[in-house]
């Protein structure tokens, strides 16, 4: 990484208070020339405008031709219990312990957010935050977006989801959203038309409109790429057949939190708090978790709308600072009821909710609206005296306050009049922990 100079000593002074070896290589200059030594030896010596424009580039074709894909209806669910235990159990959901245990994930005892938090520290973090510098309580929040599963749809929409959830993350457990950078890390399919890729037109018009929703995002979100990696060769040829993986990009997001004392993580904390759910719930089920649970097909992919996402960001961590918010935690594989249950096992608390008083755009039945997977939503929990305050922070937006905490541990959830869910938060545990419980 660059470090300017009249930085430099404060990084060296850091770097050796984390016990990170460091070395200065050389400076940047205006000499246009990419030179490097190895002692007296002169070992490269290049023009920058070659080393930029020297090699001939490709000129590729690219066709875009959106999917058609017919929407079904989301299915009417008799036994809700029953499918929220299911989706709590999917790969995509399920507590992921077992992996994250077999890690060091204490390097140096530094972590302020853990990958696990809550009760009995099993409950899913949103993001990690490390107090790199124990003289200082700042925190540098680590968070991740990947939504391979909306590629099928429309890359630019699978990229533009990457990127807020990532962002949405960090924000969740008290990062500042004016103060972040990202690092975009492409897995694709060979994008070459080809005798073997007989698709490669439609495959890198993919790559194209992933790459459009990579800038409009990133400058959306002013959260500026300072690196990344391409691979765009993963495919598996054997057997006389050849197996591409979906079009893949993992956002990473470093950020900043002003004080690690005042981190949020996604575990509900006292009975009596009120559950807010901030951001609007829409019909949009391509590649999610439920439409693949229940059997139907859908084709409106969630859409970002950066605008009033990075407005409620900026709530959210003006709201925390101010000590109004007790645990937040953000809507994404599994939606609104997945949300939910996973407080309540952080936190080994109860819930009484109406879902019915959420914000939506849309026709939703009450199964649509408990796993939409709508983007930008978070679900944060706030103390009852804090009310008001909170609620002024969001004025004109989208927000709803669905119930409370319960200290009784089970997750009540209504529609209206109807219930919908009455289970005990150790059966959601149990649910959640048994897939991958090995």
């Amino acid at each position: 990484m660059a470090v300017p100079q009249d930085k430099l000593a404060e990084f060296m002074d850091l770097s050796e208070a984390m016990d990170v070896e460091s070395t200065v290589l050389g400076e940047f200059n205006d000499k246009g020339r990419y030179f490097v030594r190895y002692g007296d030896t002169v070992v490269a010596d290049l023009d920058m405008e070659f080393l930029h424009g020297g090699v001939p580039q490709m000129k590729l074709e690219a066709r875009w031709e959106a999917p058609r894909i017919e929407n079904q209806p989301v299915p009417e669910v008799a036994d809700h219990n029953t499918l929220l235990h299911d989706m709590l159990g999917r790969l995509n959901i399920c507590s992921k312990e077992y992996v994250v245990r077999q890690y060091d994930h204490e390097v140096q005892g530094k972590s302020a957010v853990k990958p696990m938090v809550g009760k009995e520290a099993d409950g899913p973090s949103d993001a990690g935050v490390l107090r790199p510098d124990l003289k200082s309580d700042q925190g540098l929040v680590i968070s991740h977006g990947i939504c391979p599963k909306f590629s099928d749809a429309d890359t630019y929409w699978m990229m533009a989801n990457a990127v807020d959830e990532a962002v949405r993350n960090a924000v969740a457990v008290g990062a500042d959203p004016d103060y972040m950078a990202g690092c975009d890390n492409f897995c694709w399919c060979d994008p070459v038309q080809s005798e073997s890729t007989p698709d490669g037109h439609y495959k890198l018009a993919q790559l194209v409109r992933a790459n459009k929703a990579l800038a409009d995002y990133c400058l959306a979100f002013n959260v500026p790429c300072v690196s990344g990696k391409d691979s765009m060769k993963n495919d598996y040829k054997g057997g006389g057949k050849k197996i591409s993986i979906p079009p893949t990009v993992l956002y990473s997001v470093i950020g900043v939190l002003p004080d690690v004392n005042k981190c949020l993580t996604s575990d509900f904390k006292n009975p009596g708090d009120a559950i807010y759910v901030l951001g609007q719930t829409r019909p949009e089920f391509a590649g999610s978790e439920i439409s693949d649970q229940l059997g139907f097909v859908h084709g409106e992919v969630p859409i970002v709308d950066a605008v009033s996402a990075r407005e409620r960001y900026r709530s959210l961590f003006r709201a925390a600072q101010k000590g109004l918010v007790n645990a937040a935690h953000d809507l994404s594989d599994g939606g609104l009821g997945v949300a939910l249950a996973e407080m309540c096992i952080g936190g080994r608390l109860g819930a009484d909710v109406d879902i019915s008083a959420a914000p939506v755009c849309g026709a939703l039945n009450p199964t649509g609206l408990l796993y939409s997977e709508s983007a930008s939503r978070i679900l944060v929990s706030v103390p009852q005296e804090q009310r008001d305050e909170f609620e002024r922070e969001f004025r004109g937006q989208f927000l709803a306050c669905l119930g409370n905490v319960s200290k009784e541990p089970k997750l009540l959830v209504k529609y209206a009049e109807d219930t919908l869910v009455q289970a005990s938060v150790q059966t959601l545990v149990t649910a959640f922990k048994a897939t991958l419980d090995w």
